[in-house]
């Protein structure tokens, strides 16, 4: 959530600083704003929309050092008084994360004569930081003090007004970055918007504190000088670009292929990466969102194929619950970031229950990566869209294999079965390939006036909808449920009139049948049925108004297929609408607070 990045150095820096914004749109925003130093004072610069909205009031000014910031909205409305970069007395600050005491601190900030000019909880941190510099006059003890002072999650750039020269950057549950190019330093909250100046940088951990001048940068724990690794980006820069492609999201989906088939040469080969999970007793996975949606799939697999005692949770339920785990339980988190606020906090209890930790994750050296007993990186490289579609389906894929690997280990899947497994695995990415050549658009014209969308199917199939249906709600912004195709009589069928779509999946034929009666019953009532199904399960041709067909594959594999079309087909629906795909109102990429 939020973007942010600040440049110190040799050149122009409300440029770069500009450019790093526009790296990091992605993430979602509804405001943005700068501010630099200007003949010796801080100048802010903000306004609420896109960034293009930003740059028309831009003045001439150069200045060596800059910080931005594009704006979620949290604490008040989307407008340009609430927008960061937000200043109070000496100092001027840009956040992500939320602090969660900002009421109380406010309030005694008011005793003190502080006057507020926004809503936000990142004004209210501003001050503080004044306050306490007034009190102190020693820029590191401050920062170090906010960890008792602040409750909640932040990742702050500072400014002090008399300290020209440096940029300062602490980090508490939201991530940072801190990167060394060939004119001067950088700091941002993701890799992508630095990456036109540099692929080095250094992960600034939990609690630390970096001073960035315009030729160093210093780390300090604990008013204690430390030394940080430097990590390199490995993927491609061009992952991070849109390479001819209208939007990221399409371009996302057309790389599945391809990163599915690096990962199985990966891992496939080597399956001692992929963990034992016959350890344990009883598995829980944890996620939010599509990391969620998958973990349904792996919980399906892992009782069908490793015949052990699995379940599936939301994170933001499953840490406030009580979950009975103990040293013979797995917790499974998976995070396309390895930031989401609530799974971390999930993970953090787990290992406090004394449950043994794994992380799935995209993001090497993300906490949840870090904080995990085992970690599994999907190695989807960069994923800019918004909407997930190819760290989706590696992270089904990684519980896929988990769940083949635990089949073996227990004797649940013999030499045959083993070796038809490897075939399906194999044929994939190939299969893939030739679904995405199918034209989408003809079913999406029939969907994109729709004011109510349903998708329907049983077992893995309604898992699958799950994950179609968001797609849908995400970008195209229609209302769209999922529902176990036989609890349609019990209530939902009621909702069905004239051409509204019901989409439906059938992939399992032990179920097929069932599922067929249930699309018999909302095509009687005027639905426009559109049913996705493997080719070797029949259907009669009254069935349905609009069928896509898919290659039979195991149902380890087949539900990493079966969600390609419906990732292309809510793409389509979304693109028809004319809306910005990549960017879908109110939504961020990395949900770093809870």
């Amino acid at each position: 959530m939020c973007g942010i990045i600040g440049y110190n150095g040799k050149e122009n820096a409300i440029p770069i600083v500009i450019d790093g914004l526009k790296n990091l749109e992605y993430r979602g925003y509804d405001s943005s704003g700068i501010a630099y130093f200007h003949n010796d004072k801080i100048k802010i610069i903000k306004e609420k929309g896109r960034i293009s909205e930003l740059e028309k009031i831009l003045d001439d000014d150069k200045s060596t050092l800059c910080i931005g910031h594009t704006r979620w909205a949290t604490h008040g409305k989307p407008s340009r008084v609430n927008s960061h970069p937000h200043a109070s007395g000496e100092i001027t600050i840009v956040h992500n994360g939320i602090i969660e005491n900002y009421a109380s601190l406010k309030e005694d900030l008011i005793s003190k004569g502080y006057k507020f000019l926004s809503e936000t909880d990142t004004e209210v941190a501003a001050a503080m930081i004044d306050y306490l510099y007034k009190e102190e006059k020693n820029k590191l003890k401050v920062l170090e003090k906010l960890e008792d002072v602040l409750r909640g999650s932040y990742a702050l750039l500072i400014l002090f007004r008399d300290d020209k020269d440096t940029i300062y950057a602490l980090r508490k549950g939201s991530p940072l970055i801190v990167a060394k190019s060939k004119t001067g330093n950088l700091v941002a909250s993701d890799i992508p918007a630095i990456l036109d100046y540099t692929k080095d940088y250094y992960l600034l951990d939990e609690g630390e504190i970096a001073i960035i001048g315009k030729k160093d940068i210093k780390f300090y724990r604990e008013e204690k000088e430390i030394k940080k690794e430097l990590l390199t980006f490995k993927f491609d820069i061009g992952s991070a670009k849109k390479e001819g492609y209208k939007h990221f999201m399409l371009k996302e989906i057309y790389e599945q292929p391809k990163v599915i088939k690096n990962y199985l040469e990966h891992y496939l080969n080597n399956m001692d990466l992929i963990p034992d999970l016959s350890l344990y007793e009883k598995i829980h996975i944890v996620a939010c969102g599509s990391a969620y949606h998958a973990g349904l799939i792996g919980n399906y697999l892992f009782s069908e194929y490793g015949d052990i005692e699995a379940s599936c949770f939301v994170a933001s339920e499953y840490r406030y619950k009580k979950n009975f785990i103990n040293d013979k339980t797995l917790v499974i988190l998976i995070s396309q970031s390895g930031e989401t606020a609530d799974t971390i906090a999930s993970l953090r209890l787990a290992k406090e229950s004394g449950a043994k930790t794994l992380g799935i994750v995209n993001v090497v050296g993300s906490t949840i990566a870090r904080e995990s007993d085992e970690v599994i990186y999907i190695n989807a490289g960069c994923e800019i869209a918004v909407a997930t579609t190819k760290a989706y389906t590696l992270q089904v894929l990684t519980l896929s294999l988990c769940a083949y690997k635990l089949g073996l280990i227990k004797g649940k899947i013999d030499k045959q079965l083993e070796k038809e497994l490897k075939v399906s695995y194999k044929n994939l990415p190939k299969e893939i390939e030739e679904i995405l050549k199918l034209d989408y658009k003809k079913y999406a014209t029939k969907i994109a006036k729709s004011k109510n969308v349903f998708f329907i199917g049983r077992l893995l199939d309604y898992y699958i909808c799950e994950e179609g249906s968001l797609k849908l709600k995400e970008i195209s912004y229609i209302h769209s449920e999922t529902y176990p195709a036989g609890e349609l009589k019990h209530g939902t069928i009621s909702l069905i009139e004239k051409n509204t779509p019901v989409i439906a999946v059938i992939t399992d034929k032990k179920i097929a049948e069932k599922t067929i009666s249930n699309i018999k019953e909302t095509r009687a009532r005027g639905a426009y049925t559109l049913v996705l199904k493997q080719k070797d399960i029949e259907i009669s041709h009254d069935i349905y108004d609009d069928v896509i067909e898919i290659e039979e594959l195991s149902d380890l594999v087949s539900s990493i297929l079966t969600i390609v079309p419906l990732q292309m087909l809510a793409y389509y629906v979304a693109d028809s609408l004319g809306y910005d795909i990549d960017k879908p109102r109110n939504l961020a990429k990395s949900v770093t607070v809870e």
